[in-house]
């Protein structure tokens, strides 16, 4: 067999098992892991089929077609799950129209930073802080110095739930805007926090908002995703139950495109404002080759959007992100079928949960 042949046969049966192994339902994280690089496998295909028809010897007769099929495949695959953070894709989330009333009262501006616990330039987050005046900061990831590192804005923001812990998991949590009720919780590990808040509107509207950060499949955090796709189960289901706005945000540790946060949405019912827009990629702020949408905002059909932006670099392994939302209500806006579970979802997020704990 000819070098150039062989070579495209090993290059091929790598991609195609390493896109596709995301599909075996298991949650060990050598698997799970694999649900992230789908941009960078989507690449690797359309360079593999370029390089089949510049150097393979193509007989189309021969079983070496199953070369350019199985690349094929994995380049339609890999465009299938990208393709809804593309702008060829219907948004989930309304855009409010430059035609309408400016609205405050009713508008919510949302800054997410996972800021990397061991990172020093903390002036940098406040310098974003100052420039884009969110009335929401959620900053996770965050020790007793981050803590100290942010106290000069504490008056500016009185209404706080700070829980600082030294695993990488704690959460400094600032808001303007009042809060009628808050709960640090520990959904599933007692040393992964997460917040329930209650906020309210200048209008008086009440927000509820879950921040998130849950432990990843990974070698060197959890050798499995269960407990991470319990987590999001349970805030999903609970979401779905709120007849008023609901937002949820924070460093999930799952990409848009997974079985996980797909059924996130269906359980949840809330949108992504990244769909029909981009993928807003956070992670790995530092190698830019090896970056997927590891942050997310997720929002219940009572928000049209004002702004959402990948904010640049304060020195972490993650950007931040910024969103502007605004409260429309129920007469005023079109109706959005919101996501609906599917198949055997429901008694999937149930087996999760029950496994987890």
């Amino acid at each position: 067999m000819p070098t150039p042949d062989a070579i495209l046969i090993g290059y091929t049966v790598l991609i195609v098992v390493v896109s596709f192994i995301n599909l075996i339902p298991l949650d060990y994280w050598w698997i799970r892991i694999w649900d992230f690089p789908h941009l960078q496998l989507t690449v690797l295909a359309a360079a593999g089929l370029v390089a089949w028809g510049w150097f393979g010897n193509h007989y189309f007769n021969d079983w070496l077609v199953l070369v350019p099929i199985g690349l094929l495949a994995t380049l339609c695959y890999q465009s299938w799950l990208i393709y809804p953070f593309t702008a060829l894709a219907k948004k989930q989330v309304v855009r409010r129209t430059n035609s309408a009333p400016s609205d405050p009262d009713n508008t919510i501006r949302l800054l997410v930073s996972n800021v990397f616990q061991y990172n020093r330039e903390y002036d940098k987050v406040l310098s974003l802080i100052n420039q884009y005046e969110p009335d929401v900061v959620m900053l996770l990831e965050t020790n007793q110095r981050w803590k100290n590192d942010m106290q000069s804005i504490e008056s500016r923001y009185p209404h706080q739930v700070l829980h600082p812990l030294e695993n990488t998991y704690g959460l400094l949590l600032y808001s303007k805007l009042p809060m009628t009720h808050h709960e640090l919780r520990h959904l599933i590990q007692d040393d992964i926090p997460s917040v329930y808040i209650q906020f309210k509107l200048p209008s008086g509207i009440p927000i509820h908002f879950y921040g998130v950060h849950p432990m990843p499949p990974s070698p060197t955090e959890h050798y499995r995703s269960t407990e991470r796709d319990a987590e999001l189960v349970l805030v999903g289901r609970e979401a779905r139950k709120q007849s008023e706005p609901v937002i949820v945000a924070g460093d999930l540790n799952d990409v848009a495109w997974s079985h996980t946060t797909r059924l996130f949405q269906r359980i949840s019912g809330l949108f992504d404002p990244r769909i029909g827009r981009g993928l807003f990629n956070t992670f790995h702020a530092k190698y830019p080759p090896l970056r997927w949408p590891l942050d997310h905002v997720f929002v219940s059909c009572h928000f049209q959007l004002q702004r959402i932006k990948r904010l640049p670099s304060v020195g972490s392994d993650h950007f931040p992100m910024f969103i502007e939302l605004t409260y429309v209500p129920d007469a005023e806006r079109p109706h959005i079928e919101k996501p609906q579970p599917e198949g055997n979802d429901l008694d999937e997020a149930q087996e999760t949960v029950e496994e987890a704990k």
